[in-house]
């Protein structure tokens, strides 16, 4: 990433899918990974029609507070309005394939005292990460970015 987006994200990483719920909804899967160095999973529910994932695929993951480059925050504006700020000014989400809006509601610690299970809710799809607390505490924030796309 730029190193301008820097500030805004608050979690980076690249994840294989490693499985998928069996559908229970017509338009939302439930994928199951494992970043490459293998400290943290992810369950995330994504919608299949706008971002279809496979068991093998390579995902790279990015969570931020804003979607500026240069880091501002988009409480001033709607999140929605944010890609409309400038004629054609560029943000972070130009740079994936699935971008979602939601917020942090949750917080466990593991049972080793070294893990945290950060959970989080789009608009009812739901995305859980366990990992290690160094990785996963700059997530302590109420609303964020999940922004994702297949490497």
């Amino acid at each position: 990433m730029t190193a301008m987006a820097s500030d805004a994200q608050v979690f980076e990483d690249d994840f294989r899918v490693n499985n998928l719920s069996d559908p229970k909804y017509d338009r939302v899967d439930r994928i199951y990974c494992t970043s490459t160095d293998g400290q943290t999973a992810m369950e995330l529910d994504i919608n299949k029609e706008l971002f279809p994932c496979s068991i093998g695929d390579n995902l790279h993951v990015v969570i931020a507070t804003s979607l500026s480059l240069d880091g501002s925050k988009d409480d001033d504006r709607g999140w929605r309005d944010v890609s409309k700020v400038g004629a054609g000014e560029a943000t972070l989400a130009d740079m994936f394939e699935y971008v979602t809006y939601g917020k942090v509601y949750k917080y466990d610690d593991g049972d080793d005292g070294q893990n945290i299970k950060v959970y989080t809710s789009f608009g009812g799809l739901l995305l859980k990460l366990d990992g290690p607390y160094k990785k996963l505490i700059p997530l302590r924030v109420d609303y964020v970015y999940l922004l994702a796309k297949k490497i």
